[in-house]
């Protein structure tokens, strides 16, 4: 990638999360326990599916593709906005921050592709049970997996390319905890006509689409649930479902009320909040969504418990 004289030799200084001088220690302390829950967490999640043959299903398999791409999401912003707390100037290049902003476009991406797949899974799982084999089979599972990765990737390259090509004024002040494309794009001096418009089609197709396309499946969910006769069948089928469900609004919901709603109704520091609540703190929460609210992993952890048990006697 060729980049432009006057941004290959520039630097950004990212402002940060808004906090007091005398807050850096307390914020330092709980975001670092937030990234290490997030990571070990996840990694969690990861294993149990890895070792327990129970958990080699479909739902598992995307399970632990989310897992990665979590511990990934996490690990694009989290370390550097850790250091600009303990520091309070902390430049980043040019070159990483287009960077981050390509890797952090790809992993929200590809999360929201591997949501969608999940919500296409437990769609077929309870309105076509008889079927689930047939239509979940591990092919058709690789393939929506590898398209997810595909289109993410080809999204967040498209991006960096359109970002490489523009010129930034002499202010190079990120009001963000990240190199946020939105907070970039207003820095530049050149045209950003086509990068808005890119912004717009992608996020109809990465974000809109798959909110769609996941609010259809829980519809047809939700009405098959409501023809089950037995209220044993709707509280198992709510119980399969409710972890999805909470991923999907902490997710979906922060992504709409931080890029949906109008300018004039936001302010810098509670876009902050918004991003912290997807970045942060959803990857944080899903491996005690999955594990505490999930009989399975719940199983499996019993499992893997017990046999270190066995292990140290």
């Amino acid at each position: 990638m060729r980049l432009r004289n006057q941004s290959s030799e520039s630097e950004f200084l990212l402002l940060g999360l808004p906090i007091r001088p005398e807050q850096r220690g307390v914020v330092f302390t709980l975001f670092l326990a937030m990234y290490l829950t997030t990571v070990l967490g996840n990694l969690l999640i990861i294993l149990l599916i890895r070792l327990d043959s129970r958990l080699h299903t479909p739902m598992y398999f995307f399970l632990s593709h989310l897992a990665f791409t979590d511990i990934s999401f996490s690990s694009v912003t989290i370390p550097k906005m850790l250091t600009k707390v303990q520091s309070q100037y902390v430049p980043i290049t040019y070159e990483g921050c287009v960077s981050q902003t390509h890797f952090f476009i790809f992993f929200a991406d590809l999360d929201s592709f591997l949501i969608t797949s999940m919500a296409y899974d437990r769609y077929v799982a309870i309105c076509h049970p008889l079927h689930y084999t047939a239509i979940m089979r591990q092919s058709l599972c690789a393939m929506l997996v590898a398209v997810s990765w595909v289109i993410a990737f080809a999204c967040a390259l498209l991006h960096t390319l359109l970002l490489a090509q523009l010129s930034f004024c002499a202010d190079h002040t990120v009001p963000h905890f990240f190199c946020d494309l939105g907070a970039l794009l207003k820095l530049s001096c050149s045209d950003t006509s086509l990068n808005q418009l890119v912004i717009f089609t992608a996020g109809l197709a990465a974000i809109m689409l798959p909110l769609l396309c996941i609010l259809v499946s829980y519809g047809h969910i939700g009405f098959t649930i409501l023809k089950v006769p037995s209220t044993k069948g709707i509280c198992k089928a709510l119980s399969t479902c409710g972890s999805h469900l909470s991923v999907v609004a902490l997710y979906y919901g922060s992504i709409i009320g931080l890029y949906f709603l109008p300018p004039s109704n936001s302010t810098s520091d509670s876009n902050i909040i918004a991003s912290v609540m997807y970045t942060v703190v959803t990857p944080m929460l899903n491996p005690f969504i999955y594990s505490l609210r999930n009989k399975d992993m719940k199983g499996a952890l019993r499992k893997l418990l017990s046999k270190k048990t066995e292990f140290s006697r």
